[in-house]
């Protein structure tokens, strides 16, 4: 049998596609830079460690590494990224990595394009998708052209883990000129590359989601849409609750635009939608699994158990699916959320007992919690605890 090699278990995403696949009784390998502190190294579905010095960047030891466990393999093994990081290195080395493991991805490197902010506004321009408003920093009429866009704005970033490790956010958020002009200096200092963008207006349930499945010969197979709630860090961060909701506008935009670009495999497109004018514009596109595979997988969508089928010549077993109807259920990070709640209590946009209500009228879908493999919560939690020990010795 083929094996599934998840690269990263240090986070709940990795953690879910080690459970999408070892529930479907597949041999899977969790493979990380650092074991110590990853909770989804703690799963009962794992059947082997692989440890990889230099994974978290696009290094040739980690290459070689890799290359040498892959020519140890009687079959194959599936090849799945959990994190952005991890996109970009199979994209960069897929050739050499193409001879031992089997990919999901296109070839041509476009997860890798989609995911450059840059490149995806052109990409979406090109065929006709709305973008917010974009201005490039070393655009002439740079400072002009904000003022026209008006405040708040944003800035961007190209790469957003190498700007969000600087940065410990996603954004720099913009309500003044003089805003703008520190914050690209700043940027520039740091040698990251950034953008300006126009802010779409609306709270953060008006940030929708496309999730789908892209087979080997270009096919939309499976697909679900979703609304998110909250989001830590909040306004501008990670999805810490969102519920499955139909959006048929959703489907309709985004089905023919993947593809039409090549996209294969799963992903995730953003949008938001302008709450005055009910206008849709494409913010980013996760080329990975999402962060609510859980939901997902909840839903009757084993993305990973999808690709692997297909991957591994078994396409006779994987049968078409659209979640095309409402069903109350809801992916929750619990600790992230419950910062978001504060969050969002404290700056005065929603109440926390009106937040902390929504938890007890959607079927949950957890990012850890899984009574069946508790290892990883546990673990999880004990960390948890170990930092806030500290803080109070400190």
């Amino acid at each position: 049998m083929n094996k599934a090699v998840v690269l990263g278990c240090n986070y709940y995403i990795g953690l879910s596609m080690i459970r999408c696949l070892g529930k479907e009784g597949v041999n899977v390998v969790a493979c990380d830079y650092d074991f110590e502190t990853a909770y989804g190294a703690k799963s009962k579905y794992i059947s082997e460690f692989l440890h990889v010095e230099g994974l978290s960047k696009i290094d040739q030891h980690a290459l070689d590494q890799l290359v040498a466990y892959g020519k140890q393999q009687t079959e194959k093994p599936v090849l799945l990224p959990s994190h952005d990081k991890y996109v970009e290195f199979i994209d960069t080395f897929y050739d050499e990595l193409s001879q031992y493991y089997l990919i999901s991805q296109a070839e041509n490197g476009l997860n890798s394009i989609v995911m450059d902010k840059v490149q995806l506004h052109k990409l979406a321009t090109k065929h006709g998708v709305r973008v917010p408003t974009t201005i490039t920093i070393d655009d002439p009429d740079l400072y002009q052209k904000v003022e026209e866009i008006g405040f708040p704005c944003i800035i961007k970033p190209s790469d957003t883990v190498a700007f969000t490790k600087i940065f410990r956010r996603k954004v720099i958020f913009c309500d003044t000129l003089e805003d703008v002009i520190v914050g690209i200096e700043r940027c520039k200092q740091e040698k990251v590359d950034v953008f300006i963008q126009q802010v779409i207006p609306g709270f953060d349930d008006h940030m929708l989601t496309y999730d789908y499945y892209v087979n080997r010969q270009g096919k939309t197979t499976h697909y679900m849409t979703a609304q998110k709630q909250r989001q830590w860090p909040i306004n501008f961060g990670a999805s810490v609750f969102t519920q499955q909701k139909y959006n048929k506008e959703l489907v309709d935009v985004s089905k023919p635009f993947l593809e039409a670009i090549g996209y294969r495999g799963f992903g995730e497109i953003e949008y938001k939608k302008h709450e005055k004018t009910g206008d849709l514009y494409l913010i980013e596109i996760n080329a990975r699994t999402t962060n609510f595979n859980n939901l997902i997988y909840k839903l009757g969508i084993n993305m990973p158990y999808i690709a692997y089928l297909e991957l591994t010549g078994q396409q006779d077993k994987i049968e078409e699916k659209f979640i095309t109807w409402d069903t109350n259920r809801a992916f929750v990070y619990g600790f992230e959320d419950m910062m978001a709640i504060r969050g969002y209590h404290k700056t005065k946009q929603v109440n926390a007992f009106q937040s902390i209500g929504k938890l007890f009228t959607k079927r949950l879908a957890p990012a850890i919690w899984e009574l069946d493999d508790l290892g990883p919560w546990f673990f999880y939690n004990g960390q948890l605890l170990k930092k806030v020990v500290k803080k109070i010795k400190h």
